[in-house]
């Protein structure tokens, strides 16, 4: 779930994009897996879904590292394209449960972004 508001847009970078509404402080909480708004399947899960609602996810959800299930979020955060340095992440030092959060000064009006690499276990596919 989002924390801070957002809009989407066209991306310089791939697509649609996720662009701050309001200036964003550097450390300030970005997202959060909100349970009951956000959604993780599991492998058996996902496996027993239609090829249609499988091709959503892969398209749209993150595979978890520790889990292996696909995460869905409830909302425009699958419109969060990956940079090399990107501007939100989660803290060296973090946790279970993660909270993404403002890795520098985010001005209105600029793309989110994220490093697919550092918890999508099918980066590698989807940055082909």
């Amino acid at each position: 779930m989002m924390l801070v508001r957002t809009r989407v847009a066209p991306s310089a970078i791939h697509g649609m994009g996720l662009f701050a509404v309001e200036a964003i402080r550097q450390g300030t909480p970005v997202w959060r897996f909100e349970p009951g708004f956000d959604r993780e399947f599991a492998p058996e899960e996902f496996a027993a879904l239609s090829p249609e609602a499988q091709t959503h996810l892969r398209w749209f959800a993150y595979v978890d590292r520790e889990t292996d299930g696909r995460v869905l979020s409830g909302d425009h955060t699958c419109f969060m394209n990956h940079a090399p340095d990107p501007n939100t992440g989660a803290p060296p030092d973090s946790t279970p449960p993660i909270v993404t959060v403002a890795l520098r000064d985010i001005a209105a009006g600029e793309e989110l972004t994220c490093d697919y690499w550092a918890f999508d276990a099918e980066a590698r596919e989807k940055l082909a």
